[in-house]
């Protein structure tokens, strides 16, 4: 561990409480954030696309459930790959929890990716998950919210994290590419709207491993991440 300041108790409490002040602005700014995403118009969604499910061909009104609302994660899992990105991997460790909650308090919650849906649910059983995970792959869909990407798409316009996208950004032996992010969509009347999407860092607060070692003392660390391993790749689990 790199060295670093010591301190008597009482020096320290005066720090950590200047840190209190700072960690309360953080929190009031958030809770802003969270009222300027809820206040943010809805876009009709009238494409009919239509996805494999555990319980057979699905329509996007039918991921809901009986739910007014629906959380989508966009996991990276291209059609041709043999296993899930590694990333989206360690997101999604946490899923199973959350989703108890949600679908409990009227949200519908389901991973989407291009994959087949028996790679899919294969990896889900490797990895332990029980999640709901729907297969886009006979659909625009993750083209159509930017999830997805080959070189006609995006010499077509193809965007992500709302930025335009230059075939040359991407390499060619990559494509076609996919990238993580959450979409959120409710129901009214019988209509499906999309209200919310992010991308990148936008999607940080969902990774919990992160959250945690952000409270460690050395932080992120993120400096070498050869570490980090899907959770049944490790050596060692306890």
């Amino acid at each position: 561990m790199a060295s670093h300041r010591t301190a008597t108790r009482e020096e320290w409490l005066e720090a950590r409480i200047e840190l209190l002040e700072a960690e309360k602005e953080l929190t009031r700014r958030n809770d802003e954030l969270a009222r300027q995403r809820r206040e943010l118009p809805w876009v009709r969604i009238d494409e009919g696309y239509l996805f494999d499910t555990e319980d057979g061909e699905a329509t996007l009104m039918d991921l809901f459930r009986g739910r007014s609302q629906l959380l989508v994660y966009h996991f990276m899992f291209g059609p041709d790959w043999d296993e899930g990105c590694q990333s989206c991997s360690g997101v999604a460790d946490g899923f199973d929890g959350t989703h108890l909650h949600l679908q409990n308090h009227d949200v519908a919650f389901t991973a989407i990716s291009r994959a087949p849906l028996e790679k899919l649910l294969a990896y889900r059983d490797r990895m332990g998950w029980r999640f709901p995970w729907a297969s886009s792959g006979r659909s625009r869909f993750n083209f159509d919210f930017n999830v997805s990407f080959t070189e006609e798409s995006v010499a077509k316009g193809g965007s992500y994290n709302f930025r335009p996208l230059e075939v040359r950004e991407l390499e060619a032996a990559n494509l076609p590419n996919e990238g993580p992010g959450v979409s959120d969509k409710p129901l009214e009347a019988g209509v499906v709207y999309h209200t919310y999407s992010a991308y990148s860092r936008g999607i940080d607060a969902l990774w919990t491993m992160w959250q945690w070692l952000e409270r460690a003392p050395l932080g992120r660390n993120e400096g070498d991440v050869s570490w980090f391993r899907r959770h049944d790749q490790y050596e060692a689990s306890y």
